[in-house]
């Protein structure tokens, strides 16, 4: 893709930090983590992501919703017990690091065997259309104000030309968000009471450890690094590049869990891939990681500046809930996309077995429980794919027309 300039490339992660900044502001508000804290941990943990990735992985980390549940029993309904979740959090993104190492041992052949695309790309769809009643459900809170922001992105992504081609979902927010304030539909109470220009040290909680707080939220991490590998061959997907090769898993694995680790010393929240984020790429063809890392000094510019963060957070749910109805649609149909470009022959019983197995138990809310942990959703579509098709692989060797 030709190089653009500075000036295009900040539009570009201004974009991005739009996209992600509803789910990742979401998360801490639902469990009572100070949501600036999540927007500064998202940044500085994307920046870290693209340190140990060498900068070449178009990802942005956000604040992981596989831990909600296990945070808030952690924590309690006062937050006391919040400095303990932030043990278990530091320790979730031990696992991650030390999955890091059995992939680099194993190697990413091992990777390729256990997620190949009759695997990944209906967890991709999984991933696509588990996040498509979220959408729905912002959306559904004002459709007027929903649809023009749909309209918006369906318009400048089929007839415009150039630049405004790139940053659809900008320019889908700005115009939902105008059509709102001409309707009297923006909330502007967070703007009365910023507490200053910058956060302080009351906004950061530091965490304590405890063994039952860690075995509560530590097991979510096997989850949330199914969910890893899900995002991370979406977004291969979307650029057309193997990131299980080029980085490696290995080093992408690391990142994550390193900025994991990051964020729980200070009081964020787990970190994770968005699908939000790669949605964006899929929508504007714009892969280039050095607009992710302005989208990532975004975000810590937000978490920072209270008024900043205050002001963002008067855009309409509605508005937001239009752009996920497109994004979370676009991540889908990658997923059909990548069954697509493997030419995978659909008269074999075996293929078909292994995607009916992934989508109905990614979406039709199947449950795992094994002792505190529940696998559900895209970990368990991940989880239940990779034995599947190792199983039938066994009992149905490999031949040129078994494929």
């Amino acid at each position: 893709m030709e190089e653009i300039g500075v000036p295009k490339k900040l539009l570009l992660g201004i974009q991005h930090v739009f996209a992600m900044f509803g789910a990742t502001v979401l998360m801490p508000t639902l469990t009572g983590m100070d949501p600036s804290v999540a927007l500064l941990a998202a940044g500085l943990g994307t920046f870290i992501f693209h340190g140990v990735t060498g900068g070449m992985v178009p990802v942005f980390l956000g604040s992981s919703f596989a831990f909600i549940g296990a945070i808030k029993a952690v924590a309690g309904e006062d937050g006391s017990g919040m400095p303990y979740a932030l043990g278990g959090v530091i320790c979730a993104g031990l696992v991650y690091v030390i999955m890091s190492g059995i992939v680099k041992l194993g190697g990413t052949e091992i990777m390729k065997r256990l997620f190949p695309a009759v695997v990944t790309g209906p967890v991709i769809m999984v991933i696509g259309l588990t996040l498509a009643p979220i959408g729905v459900s912002m959306a559904s809170s004002n459709w007027i104000l929903s649809l023009v922001s749909i309209f918006t992105i369906i318009a400048v992504s089929c007839f415009m030309k150039g630049f405004f081609k790139l940053v659809p979902i900008l320019i889908g927010i700005l115009v939902g968000y105008a059509v709102a304030a001409a309707m009297g539909a923006v909330d502007y109470s967070a703007m009365q009471d910023t507490g200053g220009l910058f956060i302080g040290a009351d906004n950061f909680t530091f965490p304590k450890f405890s063994v039952a707080a860690i075995l509560t939220i530590m097991p979510i991490a096997i989850v949330a690094v199914m969910e890893h590998i899900g995002d991370i061959t979406t977004n291969g997907a979307v650029v057309g590049k193997d990131f299980f090769e080029k980085p490696g898993l290995h080093r992408t694995l690391l990142g994550d869990g390193l900025a994991t680790m990051f964020s729980g010393l200070f009081g964020g929240p787990p970190n994770t891939t968005y699908s939000e984020n790669t949605g964006v790429l899929a929508v504007t063809k714009n892969y280039n990681p050095s607009v992710i890392r302005i989208a990532a000094g975004f975000a810590i510019l937000l978490g920072v500046i209270s008024p900043v963060g205050a002001f963002l957070r008067t855009i309409p749910v509605a508005v937001m809930g239009g752009v996920s109805f497109i994004l979370f649609g676009m991540i889908a149909s990658v997923g059909i996309r990548t069954i697509s470009n493997a030419q995978l022959n659909f008269n074999r019983s075996r293929n078909l077995i292994i995607v009916a197995l992934i989508l109905v138990c990614g979406l039709g809310g199947v449950e795992l429980s094994i002792g505190s942990v529940v696998i559900k959703g895209i970990g368990l579509s991940a989880l239940v794919g990779m034995i599947a098709n190792l199983i039938l692989h066994i009992i149905l060797p490999d031949d040129p027309d078994n494929d």
